[in-house]
Order: structure tokens, then sequence, then C-alpha cells
């Protein structure tokens, strides 16, 4: 973990304002309480929960812990991020997914915009992958499945990513706006749609290493099977698009 967090910058000089912080979430009340409040400690306020119209408290815990909410239209991960792009201000330099359940660190966070600021990119997206990286929160079978998207991703597009399925991205505002009117996903197959469009649309996209964490509490709404054929037949659809 070290070798990850050694390349943060101080976290005062970008814990602020300029960073908007977008988290979708359904049913995630204990998870999501842990989650805003390593975000305040760090000094990250602009915070937005969209609400997938949970049936636990996690709206409340949103509301009482200083959150912006919103409140999902529509149903799936991909509909709540398609929302947020097309309702959200664009008063930020960079604004960065994250997953509710904790699998995520927000001390990564100042690294991503560093990485941002000196590369140019237009996205910066985690990877469980590169040198530096780890995952505690994936099965062999999600791995392997992983692995073979990724790889079929490079071959049809001829990117390079080396993880195509993770929701660690952070963007700049010329690609919230692209994406505001593109995102067609209604569930996880999200994240293999923004990184196949992204290479359509030219953006500079970097890697930068991430570990990933078991989440904090429940069970994960994704399915191996279901959601791993969603994304299978996003990356082939892409193609004829």
């Amino acid at each position: 973990m070290a070798n990850i967090f050694d390349k943060c910058i101080t976290l005062r000089e970008y814990a602020n304002d300029s960073i908007k912080v977008v988290i979708p979430a359904l049913n995630e009340e204990s998870n999501l309480k842990v989650l805003l409040d390593q975000l305040d400690s760090l000094g990250f306020f602009d915070i937005v929960v969209i609400d997938g119209n949970s049936t636990d408290d996690t709206l409340k815990v949103a509301k009482d812990n200083g959150a912006h909410v919103l409140l999902q239209t529509g149903k799936g991960k991909g509909d709540a991020i398609r929302q947020v792009f097309d309702s959200v201000n664009l008063d930020f330099d960079m604004l960065v997914m994250l997953d509710a359940d904790g699998s995520m660190d927000p001390r990564e966070i100042p690294y991503f915009m560093k990485t941002m600021e000196d590369s140019g990119a237009d996205i910066v997206k985690g990877s469980r992958f590169l040198d530096g990286a780890y995952t505690h929160d994936m099965s062999p079978l999600r791995m392997f499945g992983n692995s073979i998207f990724n790889g079929l991703v490079n071959l049809l597009y001829s990117t390079n990513y080396t993880d195509l399925c993770y929701g660690f991205l952070a963007f700049n505002k010329k690609s919230v706006r692209l994406f505001s009117k593109a995102i067609e996903s209604q569930g996880f197959e999200v994240e293999a749609e923004i990184l196949v469009k992204a290479k359509k649309f030219g953006l500079n996209v970097v890697e930068v290493p991430s570990v990933e964490f078991e989440r904090n509490y429940g069970e994960s709404n994704l399915s191996t099977f279901r959601d791993g054929l969603a994304i299978l037949r996003t990356i082939i659809a892409e193609v004829t698009n």
C-alpha cells in the first residue's frame, strides 16, 4: 500500500472544492457512513450521492453527513452515472467516482489529481493490476472474466488497458461533457462502455495503481454471470456503433 501512497502529494493541496466526488449508492447505509467519514477527515466536501431508491437509511446517512443528494429516476449503476453527468454543475477541476461499498480508498484521490495535471489526461482510472496495486475483493472467476474482457477490448479497439471493470475513475470537464449524452449502459457494464467510448472520442486515458479492498458490510449488488454477459454485449455492440 505504501508504494501507492508514497506517490501521493499533500492532501491539503488537493482536498478542496476543485474535486467533486460522486458516489452511486443502493442500500449501503453502513458502508456509506464509513466512506463519508473518510472523505470528511481528508477534507473533501463537494460530494454527490445518487441514491438508487434505497430501502434502508442510505438517503438519511448521505443527508446527515452533508452530501448533496440526487434521487435516481431509473435503475442500475450505469443509469445513475448517466443521470449525474447529465445534471451535475461543471464547477470542478476533476470529478471522481467512488463505489459506496468501501472497496476504494479515497486517500488515493490526490494521486489521481496529480496524475491528471502532470499527464494532461482527460480520464485517470484506477487499475488493480499495475505494479504496486492489488485486489482483495475478486474471486478467481471474476478475475478471469475481467482478463478476457480486457484483452478483447484491447484487441478490438487498439487500447492498452490493464483493468477494464473497475469503477475508480476521475474525469475532467471535457470528458464529462462528452459522456453526459453518450452513456447508454444500465448496469455495471458502464465502466467498459466508458473506456471503449473514451478511445472513440480520442480522450487521453491514464491508468494509476489502485488497491481494492473487500466491502465493509453486506453483500455486493453485482452478479458475476448476469453482469458479465452485459459487459460482453456492450463490448460487441460498440464495434458497430
